[in-house]
């Protein structure tokens, strides 16, 4: 089982797509909806339902799918013009402003705070996060997991000074944790399920009383402002796939497991710890993200301080 998860985590780091403009002209004169979604998460979803190309097809729109092994590398392709739509969590949008991605904010998802969790090995001498002064800490820098290793280190009364991150993409980290290269791993779903299932790894900590957790909706400020018709009934697609999988958690694992490459009782309990009902933009879930970019600024970790309101989409739209 850890040699079957680690090839699945190598795999989904490895296959991300040609940018989707590369296959633009393929699709005529219909306009095209270039999305940017990751091996796991509500776009997986959408995409495997098929409606939304249904939904599209009558105002014009086809629909390219570009797959990416986080949210960072999503967002820059986002920032650079290669997709127009995308999902990622708390932190890339953070880094991606400070690096000038003409992003904007449209919906979220509510807290999903198991859905992360710092990681030791089964059979770690570590009990609580304050054992990890001095300690190696395996993460993906500007994703998720790097807020929630920075709020329950100060939780427990330690500085982020006071350990060693390792910055590792999931299968490099997955490897260094299953070696003892590394003392603890910061991970989210459903990598954070497989290492459980395969390796018998400790939740050291969740995001439990720590952090949100939440996952963003994208778009380009170019597009959303040429095409917010086409945004809102994306919103309203995913809206009706994130309802329909609420209620029939077992159903969707078994669907997924083959495409995603995991067990379905791993996938179900990944979908058990995510969140349901996906909510528009709104003044306080902009300002807990601004509490997250002040916390990087802080830090030194985020190269200049950013505005985050400044990427909230406007009423009307």
């Amino acid at each position: 089982m850890k040699r079957f998860v680690k090839r699945w985590i190598t795999r989904a780091v490895l296959s991300v797509s040609l940018v989707a403009a590369t296959v633009s002209a393929s699709y005529g004169e219909d306009k095209l909806v270039r999305i940017g979604y990751q091996k796991y998460g509500k776009l997986v979803l959408l995409k495997g339902r098929g409606t939304l190309e249904e939904k599209l097809r009558p105002l014009g729109y086809q629909v390219s799918w570009t797959e990416f092994p986080s949210g960072p590398p999503l967002l820059e392709a986002l920032n650079v013009g290669s997709i127009d739509f995308g999902i990622a969590g708390e932190t890339p949008p953070i880094f991606a402003q400070a690096a000038g991605a003409p992003l904007v904010y449209l919906a979220y998802d509510p807290p999903a705070p198991r859905g992360e969790a710092i990681l030791v090995p089964k059979d770690s001498s570590l009990k609580s996060v304050a054992y990890l002064r001095g300690k190696k800490v395996a993460l993906n820098k500007g994703s998720n997991v790097h807020y929630l290793l920075v709020k329950a280190l100060e939780h427990a009364g330690l500085k982020y000074t006071d350990i060693q991150p390792v910055f590792l993409a999931p299968a490099d980290a997955l490897a260094a944790f299953t070696r003892g290269s590394v003392d603890a791993w910061v991970i989210w779903d459903p990598y954070e399920a497989a290492a459980e299932a395969s390796t018998g790894a400790r939740i050291l900590a969740d995001g439990t009383g720590l952090v949100a957790n939440h996952q963003f909706y994208f778009s380009s400020k170019k597009f959303l402002a040429e095409n917010a018709r086409a945004v809102d009934v994306l919103l309203e697609a995913l809206n009706e796939a994130d309802d329909w999988t609420k209620n029939h958690i077992d159903e969707v694992a078994a669907q997924l497991s083959p495409s995603v490459g995991l067990p379905a009782p791993v996938l179900a309990t990944s979908l058990r710890r995510e969140s349901y009902g996906i909510r528009p933009i709104n003044d306080e879930v902009i300002a807990s993200q601004q509490r997250i970019a002040d916390t990087f600024v802080a830090l030194g970790l985020l190269p200049k301080p950013v505005t985050v309101s400044d990427l909230q989409r406007k009423q009307g739209s």
